[in-house]
């Protein structure tokens, strides 16, 4: 007998999606940068494939459709048990809901909301839950951090929406405009004041770290392939880490992390 499988805890982060102007071509790029092959992916998204990583799915690409243009970002999706309600705490606590929710054949409920800052993320409802894992393979997500220009009121908007506890990071020194967002004792994403370092073509966005076994070289293969370092190397009570951009310019961070 098969056992059922238990459906995603809400408030975790299941799932990283990126629409692009040239699909054929991310998928060059990322495929080089951290060794994804691709299957073809839901039809009711349009020309859109999932990234896989030692057999497992780990991210999902799309494309955008022609004439259209957007700024190109990528989006973590958030479990939720009912994407209705949480839709409507989201509008109840300030944020904006602009796509679903809507059922997916085969995937689930989705929906696409921005926070009171206006970043965006998405909800996703159904599907099993995912087995966890202590080890992040290579090329594989490994945090979601929302940067914004401060966290002051953020913490509470995602607290009221998804159960989490919003507290200062006690890793960081005491005063950095930086939150963690735990569900019971686990940490599973944080929240980054950057003040006036908040690129302003952009705007507050959730950004995705990648795990990379070496950031030097992961750095160098970016810059071969057409992306763009955006900053230093720095290290962190979290690992080792660089902020990038793709071809496109949906920037993305690389780290060899620490045990969080």
């Amino acid at each position: 007998m098969t056992e059922a499988a238990s459906p995603p805890v809400s408030g975790t982060h299941r799932w990283v999606s990126l629409m692009v102007h040239d699909l054929a071509s991310s998928q060059e790029f990322y495929h080089e940068l951290f060794g994804w092959e691709f299957e073809e992916g839901p039809s009711q998204l349009g020309p859109y494939v999932r990234a896989i990583r030692d057999g497992h799915p780990v991210a999902g690409l799309g494309e955008i459709a022609p004439g259209v243009r957007r700024v190109v970002a990528w989006l973590p999706y958030i479990a939720t048990r009912n994407a209705d309600s949480t839709a409507a705490m989201i509008r109840e606590s300030g944020g904006t809901v602009a796509v679903g929710p809507l059922d997916v054949e085969g995937v689930g409920r989705l929906a696409i909301a921005s926070d009171l800052s206006g970043a965006a993320f998405g909800l996703w409802q159904g599907g099993p839950r995912r087995r966890g894992s202590v080890h992040v393979p290579a090329g594989a997500p490994e945090w979601n951090e929302l940067i914004t220009a401060e966290t002051t009121g953020l913490g509470k908007f995602y607290s009221l929406v998804f159960g989490y506890e919003a507290a200062p990071e006690p890793a960081l020194p005491e005063g950095s405009d930086y939150l963690t967002l735990r569900l019971g004792n686990r940490p599973v994403a944080s929240i980054r004041g950057v003040a006036g370092a908040l690129p302003h073509d952009r705007g507050p966005h959730w950004l995705t770290y990648f795990a990379v076994p070496d950031v030097a070289e992961a750095l160098d293969r970016i810059d071969r392939l057409g992306g763009r370092q955006l900053s230093e190397p720095q290290v962190s009570p979290f690992g080792r880490w660089a902020q990038v951009a793709d071809r496109e310019g949906a920037p993305f961070a690389v780290i060899r992390a620490a045990k969080r």
